[in-house]
C-alpha cells in the first residue's frame, strides 16, 4: 500500500523526465541543474511527500515543470507552511536553500518518531523553483521579461526608485512590471492559486520566501512594500522575531519592512497578504529571507566579472555553508507555526507588542 502511495505521490516527477529527450536532459544539467537536484530528491522522498506539477512554462524547445510539494496534515484547521524559492531566476541559491531543507524533512521523516508526530499538527507546502524559466536563461525575470516581484496588481503609495521600484518602459530593463491589463504572469498565477487554495480560513500560516540581494547581513523582510504604515497584524510579526531571539539570541538576521529600504510597485507579498486577510480572521505572516550577497564578493572579488557572482556563493565551501546555515531558522519557522496559540498575541499584549512595533520600526515614519 506505502508503495502505491508512493508511486502515485511521484508520477509526475517520473513523468515528466520521461517526456524528455536525451538532449534536453543535457541541456537541463548544464543550465539547469537545480531542477535536477529537485527532481532526484523528490524521486527519492518518502511516500508521504506529495508532488504535483501547478505550471509548465515554455522555454525554447523545454516545457518547464513548476513542481508543489506537500507534506503533512490535510485538515483546514491546521497551520500552514509555505516556503518558495526560485522568483528570480539569477538568485539561484534561494531555490537550493529550499531543496536542501527540503531534502532534511525526507530523511527526517524516515527515522525521526517526534518529526513524524510534528507532521500531523501541520502542512507543509513548498514550491522550490518558482521561475524555472528565468533561471534556465540566468535572468533575473521569467522569460517574458517579467520581474515576478513586481508583477502584483498593487501600486506603491509614495515615490517608488527609479527603475528598481518597477519600471512599464520596457521588458530589456531590468524590475519590468509587466502590463497590468495582460494580469499577473503564469508562475505568479501559480502561487496564487496555492494560496487560494491553502491559506484562507486556516488560523494560522506562514509564508517564507529565499532570496539573495545585495547587503553584508541576512535580512528578513514582512510587508509593507508599497508603503511606509504598518501592516495589519504588526503584533504578530514583533512577537515572531522576539520568539526567535528569546530562543537563539546569538543570529545574524534583521528583522525589518521592506519599506524601510525602498518602496516598489507590485510585491506579491504585500498582494497576497492583503487578499488572505480580506477571506479571513486567522493570522497571515509572509517573510522573504534576503541572503546577503556583498560577503561573498568581498570574500571573492572575481565574482564580479560572473552574473551568478552577483547574488550566489561560488566558493564549495561557502555554498556549503550558507544551505545548511539557513536550516534553522526554517526549522523554527515550522515549529513557530505549530505551536502559534502558545505565542500569538491577543488582547493587551498585542496592544503592547503592537505599541514596540511602531516605535521599533516605524518611529520616523
Amino acid at each position: 500500500m506505502a508503495e502505491l502511495k508512493q508511486q502515485t505521490c511521484h508520477r509526475e516527477v517520473a513523468e515528466e523526465k520521461a517526456r524528455r529527450s536525451t538532449g534536453q536532459r543535457h541541456c537541463l544539467r548544464t543550465f539547469l541543474p537545480e531542477l535536477v537536484e529537485l527532481e532526484r530528491t523528490l524521486a527519492d522522498a518518502p511516500a508521504a511527500v506529495c508532488t504535483r506539477v501547478i505550471e509548465r512554462i515554455a522555454v525554447k524547445d523545454l516545457a518547464l515543470p513548476v513542481y508543489r510539494v506537500d507534506i503533512g496534515a490535510a485538515g483546514p484547521d491546521k497551520p500552514v507552511v509555505l516556503m518558495v524559492g526560485g522568483v528570480h531566476g539569477l538568485e539561484r541559491i534561494g531555490s537550493q536553500v529550499v531543496t536542501a531543507w527540503l531534502g532534511s524533512l525526507a530523511e527526517r521523516m524516515r527515522w525521526d518518531d517526534h518529526f513524524n508526530e510534528l507532521l500531523e499538527k501541520v502542512r507543509i507546502v513548498v514550491l522550490p523553483i518558482l521561475n524555472p524559466g528565468g533561471m534556465f536563461l540566468n535572468q533575473r525575470a521569467n522569460p517574458s521579461g517579467v520581474d515576478l516581484m513586481r508583477n502584483a496588481p498593487i501600486t506603491a503609495q509614495g515615490e517608488s526608485t527609479f527603475l528598481l521600484g518597477g519600471q512599464r518602459l520596457s521588458p530589456r530593463l531590468p524590475w519590468y512590471t509587466g502590463e497590468p491589463e495582460q494580469g499577473m504572469e503564469p508562475e505568479c498565477e501559480a502561487l496564487k492559486a496555492v494560496i487560494d487554495e491553502m491559506l484562507p480560513g486556516r488560523p494560522f500560516s506562514l509564508a517564507l520566501d529565499c532570496h539573495s540581494g545585495f547587503g553584508w547581513q541576512d535580512q528578513i523582510w514582512f510587508p509593507y512594500a508599497y508603503r511606509r504604515r504598518p501592516m495589519r497584524r504588526i503584533d504578530s510579526v514583533m512577537a515572531l522575531k522576539l520568539l526567535w531571539e528569546q530562543a537563539y539570541p546569538n543570529h545574524r538576521y534583521v528583522f525589518e519592512p521592506q519599506s524601510a529600504h525602498y518602496l516598489t510597485h507590485g510585491d506579491l507579498w504585500d498582494y497576497f497578504y492583503k487578499q488572505v486577510n480580506r477571506q479571513g480572521a486567522g493570522t497571515f505572516i509572509p517573510l522573504t529571507l534576503e541572503m546577503g550577497s556583498w560577503r561573498w564578493l568581498r570574500k571573492r572579488p572575481r565574482q564580479l566579472f560572473r552574473m551568478e557572482g552577483f547574488f550566489n556563493p561560488l566558493v564549495p565551501h561557502r555554498h556549503q555553508r550558507v544551505l545548511r546555515s539557513h536550516l534553522l531558522l526554517m526549522d523554527f519557522l515550522l515549529h513557530a507555526a505549530v505551536s502559534h496559540d502558545n505565542w500569538l498575541p491577543t488582547g493587551d499584549q498585542a496592544r503592547v507588542l503592537r505599541e514596540a512595533a511602531l516605535t521599533h520600526w516605524y518611529r520616523e515614519a
